[in-house]
C-alpha cells in the first residue's frame, strides 16, 4: 500500500488533508468519513523552521476534539514556523488497538517521507497529543517502531519515533490505579487482558530513547487525575529523559489553549520556552 498523492479538503478545518494511505487502509470496516484516516495540514505562511509536530486530538477513543486540540494548537504552532499535522485517527466504536496507533506511526512516516515538499526536515518532527490523544502520542514516543527496510512501500520504511513529545492532560495509565476507564474500555474492549493494558500504559513503557517531553495538567481535572502526567513524568527523570511538567492547581479536563484564563492560559508561553530550547522553534 502506497502513500495518498490525493489531496482532500477538510470541511471543517478548512485545511487540505490528505489519506494516509492511497487504497484502502488497513483494517478498514468501509470507506466512510470514520473508516479514512487522514492529516490535515497546517504549514506556515512564514519563516518555516523547518520542525514539524503531528498532533492527535482527545475524545476518549471516542470521538475527536479537532477543533480546540487540534486546528486551534496548530495555527499556534504555525505562527512560530512550525509546520503542523492533525491527525483524524480511527477509534470506537469501529476500531480499537492497534488500529488507532497504526494511524499514528504511519502519520510520521508519511510526514517524513514527504518532509522536502513541506519544508519540514525528518530529524525535527515531533508528536503532541491531547487526554486520549495524549496517550496515543505517548505510545508512538515510547513503543515507535523502526522502519522495514524490505518494505514496497517507501513509507513504511522510515522511523516512527518522535523527536520530541507534548503532552496535555494525557491518559497515561489504563489500570485503575489511576488510569481513565473509558478510554481504556473504547481502546481495549470491556474484557482487556492485564497483560495488554501493562503493555498499553507508557508509564511502564518509557526507556533511555523516549524523546524529550513537555506535559501539563491541573490538579482539578476530573476527567483524567493529574497523577498520568506525573507518573509520565517520573518514569522519564528515572530513564533520564529531558522532561518539563507544569501541574497547574485549578481548570477542568479539555481546556485546549486556555488562552482566556490568565493562569491556565501561561501554559503555551511555557511550551514556547521550552520549545525553543530545544531548537523547534
Amino acid at each position: 500500500m502506497e502513500t495518498s498523492t490525493r489531496v482532500l479538503h477538510d470541511a471543517d478545518l478548512g485545511v487540505p488533508c490528505l489519506p494516509l494511505w492511497d487504497s484502502p487502509a488497513p483494517h478498514a470496516l468501509g470507506s466512510g468519513e470514520d473508516d479514512l484516516p487522514t492529516l490535515a495540514l497546517f504549514l506556515p505562511t512564514e519563516a518555516p523552521t523547518g520542525s514539524g509536530v503531528v498532533i492527535c486530538p482527545g475524545g476518549g477513543y471516542g470521538f475527536l476534539a479537532n477543533d480546540h486540540e487540534g486546528a486551534q494548537v496548530a495555527r499556534w504552532f504555525n505562527r512560530r514556523g512550525v509546520a503542523a499535522f492533525v491527525l483524524h485517527y480511527r477509534h470506537a466504536p469501529g476500531y480499537r488497538h492497534p488500529v488507532p496507533l497504526h494511524d499514528a506511526q504511519r502519520a510520521m512516516r508519511l510526514v517524513r517521507h514527504r518532509s522536502q515538499g513541506w519544508n519540514v526536515q525528518p530529524e525535527r518532527l515531533g508528536i503532541m497529543g491531547f487526554s486520549a490523544g495524549g496517550h496515543l502520542a505517548a505510545t508512538v514516543a515510547t513503543q515507535g517502531a523502526a522502519g522495514d527496510p524490505g518494505a514496497d512501500d517507501p513509507v513504511e520504511r522510515l522511523n516512527s519515533r518522535p523527536t520530541f513529545c507534548v503532552l496535555g492532560y494525557p491518559v497515561i495509565g489504563l489500570s485503575p490505579r489511576f488510569g481513565h476507564l473509558g478510554s481504556c474500555a473504547n481502546l481495549l474492549g470491556p474484557e482487556a487482558r492485564p497483560a495488554l493494558i501493562d503493555q498499553l500504559s507508557a508509564d511502564r513503557r518509557v526507556n533511555p530513547n523516549t524523546p524529550p517531553t513537555f506535559l501539563f495538567h491541573t490538579s482539578d481535572d476530573g476527567g483524567v487525575a493529574a497523577e498520568n502526567s506525573v507518573e509520565f513524568y517520573l518514569a522519564l527523570r528515572r530513564a533520564g529523559v529531558d522532561a518539563e511538567l507544569h501541574v497547574f492547581a485549578h481548570g477542568p479536563h479539555g481546556v485546549g489553549l486556555c488562552l482566556d484564563d490568565p493562569v491556565l492560559g501561561a501554559w503555551p508561553a511555557l511550551l514556547d520556552g521550552w520549545l525553543r530550547r530545544l531548537g523547534v522553534s
